[in-house]
């Protein structure tokens, strides 16, 4: 019986575990869009501190609303590197 229940325990953990993991993944995959987001949503984005998130509103309200996701490299500190890392999730709709 006491093998039955480690069992069950490890199970619901194992569980527990790929769930997290899951939603985690999901999140990592979120597309941004840059024209929009809000602070806290850029911040997701990797090699992007609150910062940077700044700079890339202030850009896009002061200069004009991003064209294209490389356009994020006009964004004073943002280069090539940042913007290799977050290709994938960076849209502009």
């Amino acid at each position: 019986m006491k093998r039955l229940r480690k069992l069950l325990v490890l199970v619901v953990a194992v569980s527990m575990v790929l769930a997290v993991v899951q939603i985690v993944g999901a999140e990592e995959g979120k597309k941004i869009n840059i024209n929009t987001a809000v602070k806290e949503e850029l911040i997701e984005l990797d090699r992007i501190g609150p910062k940077y998130a700044e700079r890339i509103i202030e850009y896009r309200e002061k200069v004009a609303p991003f064209e294209k996701p490389e356009d994020v490299m006009k964004v004073k500190g943002i280069g090539k590197k940042t913007y290799e890392a977050n290709k994938d999730r960076i849209v502009v709709k």
